[in-house]
C-alpha cells in the first residue's frame, strides 16, 4: 500500500447519480466540503480524484501524469467528439493530428476571417428576418453554421447548413444525459459523419490536394504520424470537430445576451468599443462566468501522488473547470460579472492563466481546445452586434438550471426585434 497522508481515507463512493442530479454544482460543492483542493470519489464505477487550481492544470496536462486514450466513455464519443477523434489520442500521434487543428484554428488571419463571416451572416439574418420574435439560441446556431460553412469551404446549401446547425446543437445537448436527448445526439452524429465522409471522398476523387486551401481540403489531405490519410469517417469526425465547436458558440452567444439583459450598462461600452478590446474582455468574462463544461477527465498514466493523495494507475483524474472559474482564491468576487478583469487586469497574475472554460495547458502540446481564439473572436463579434441591435426581451423563464448539462436559459432567450 503506497504511503500517503490519506492512505486510510474512507472508501471511494460512486457519484455518477449525484453528478447527473446536481450537474455543474456537484464538483464545486464537493470541493467546498473538502479540506483541500482535491476530492476522492467514483464515477461510472471507476475511482476518481478531482483537482482544482493552477498547479492542478499543470499536473493534469502533463502526459506523464494523465492520458486521454480510453478516458472518454463511448456515450461521449458517440455523440460529442466521435470515435477515433483527436481527443482520444496521446503522445506523438496526438501532436501530429493536433497540429492540423493548430494550423487552422490558431492562424490570426484565419481567425479574423471567420469573425468577419460571423458578423456578415449575423447582419444578413437580422436584415432578412421573417418575423420579429426569435429564439436567440436557435438563430445564433444557424448564423454560426453558415459562417463556419463559408470559412471551411464546405459546399452545403443554406437549408443543409441549417440542418447541420440543428445536428451540431443536438450532439452537444445530448452527450451528458441519458434518454431522448442522447438518442437524438447519436442520430445527429451518424447523419453528419456519413454526409461529411461522402464529401471527403468527393474531394479526394477530384484530386483537390491543397495544404493551404480550405479547412475541408486540409482535413481531407491530412496524413497522420504513419504517413497515411485519415479514413473518410475519421476525416469526417475531425471536420465535425471544427464545425461542431463553432456552432456550439451559440451557447456563449445566448449567455452574452443574458448578461447584456441583466447588466445593460455593458451595451454602451460595447457600442463605443471601436478597437474591440472591451468586446474581447466581455467574451472572456462570459466564458468565465457562465457554465459550459463542468470538468475534463483523463486517466492516471501510472501510480501517482498528488498533494499526498495516492492516485492508482488508470483512475479517473478530473480537472474542475467550472469550480476553478468561480474560485474566490483566484477571482475577486467571482459571482460578479465584470469584464474589466480582462480589459485592465491588475496584480501579478495574468487572469487568462486561470481561465479554463475549455480546458487548460498548451494547445499545441496538450489537450486544450485550439479553437479558443475562434470562440473569443466569434463571441466578441456577436456580443457587439447584440449591443447594437434594437430589441425587447419579453417575459420568459431566463433561469439557468445548473442541474442540466449543457445548460441554457430555459427559454433559449427570446427577443422581440423592433
Amino acid at each position: 500500500m503506497p504511503s500517503s497522508k490519506k492512505a486510510n481515507a474512507a472508501p471511494w463512493n460512486d457519484s455518477t447519480l449525484a453528478l447527473l442530479v446536481h450537474g455543474y454544482a456537484w464538483l464545486p460543492n464537493r470541493m467546498r466540503r473538502s479540506l483541500d483542493s482535491t476530492v476522492r470519489t467514483r464515477l461510472l464505477g471507476r475511482p476518481a480524484l478531482a483537482l482544482r487550481g493552477p498547479d492542478a492544470v499543470a499536473f493534469f496536462y502533463d502526459e506523464k501524469h494523465v492520458v486521454r486514450t480510453a478516458a472518454l466513455p463511448d456515450p461521449v464519443l458517440d455523440t460529442l467528439f466521435g470515435q477515433g477523434a483527436v481527443h482520444t489520442l496521446d503522445g506523438d500521434v496526438h501532436r501530429v493530428r493536433k497540429a492540423m487543428f493548430i494550423a487552422l484554428l490558431k492562424d490570426c488571419a484565419g481567425v479574423a476571417a471567420l469573425g468577419e463571416h460571423v458578423t456578415r451572416r449575423w447582419r444578413e439574418a437580422m436584415a432578412d428576418r421573417q418575423q420579429d420574435r426569435m429564439v436567440l439560441f436557435d438563430e445564433a446556431a444557424k448564423v454560426l453554421a453558415l459562417a463556419v460553412r463559408d470559412w471551411a469551404g464546405v459546399p452545403l446549401s443554406d437549408a443543409a447548413a441549417a440542418g447541420l446547425a440543428r445536428d451540431c446543437t443536438s450532439m452537444v445537448d445530448g452527450f451528458a444525459t441519458p434518454g431522448p436527448r442522447h438518442l437524438r445526439a447519436r442520430q445527429a452524429r451518424r447523419r453528419q459523419e456519413q454526409a461529411l465522409a461522402d464529401l471527403i471522398t468527393d474531394v479526394r476523387r477530384a484530386l483537390e490536394a491543397d495544404s493551404k486551401g480550405s479547412a475541408l481540403k486540409t482535413v481531407a489531405w491530412h496524413r497522420d504520424l504513419d504517413g497515411t490519410l485519415l479514413g473518410p469517417r475519421i476525416a469526417a469526425v475531425e471536420l465535425l470537430n471544427i464545425i461542431r465547436p463553432t456552432v456550439a458558440i451559440a451557447w456563449f452567444a445566448t449567455f452574452a445576451a443574458h448578461a447584456l439583459h441583466r447588466w445593460p450598462q455593458h451595451r454602451d461600452l460595447l457600442r463605443a468599443d471601436a478597437a474591440g478590446t472591451y468586446a474581447e474582455a466581455f467574451a472572456h468574462e462570459v466564458r468565465r462566468f457562465y457554465p459550459f463544461a463542468p470538468f475534463v477527465a483523463g486517466l492516471a498514466a501510472q501510480d501517482l501522488t498528488w498533494h499526498g493523495e495516492h492516485v492508482p494507475k488508470d483512475a479517473l483524474v478530473l480537472l474542475d473547470l467550472y469550480g476553478q472559474n468561480h474560485d474566490p482564491a483566484l477571482w475577486e468576487d467571482p459571482y460578479r460579472f465584470d469584464p474589466r478583469r480582462f480589459a485592465s487586469p491588475e496584480g501579478p497574475q495574468d487572469p487568462l492563466a486561470n481561465l479554463v472554460p475549455q480546458g487548460g495547458g498548451d494547445p499545441a502540446r496538450g489537450h486544450r481546445c485550439p479553437g479558443e481564439d475562434i470562440t473569443v473572436t466569434a463571441l466578441a463579434a456577436i456580443a457587439t452586434e447584440l449591443a447594437r441591435l434594437d430589441y425587447d426581451v419579453p417575459d420568459q423563464d431566463l433561469g439557468i438550471p445548473l442541474s442540466r448539462m449543457p445548460t441554457l436559459p430555459r427559454s433559449g432567450f427570446e427577443i422581440l426585434l423592433k
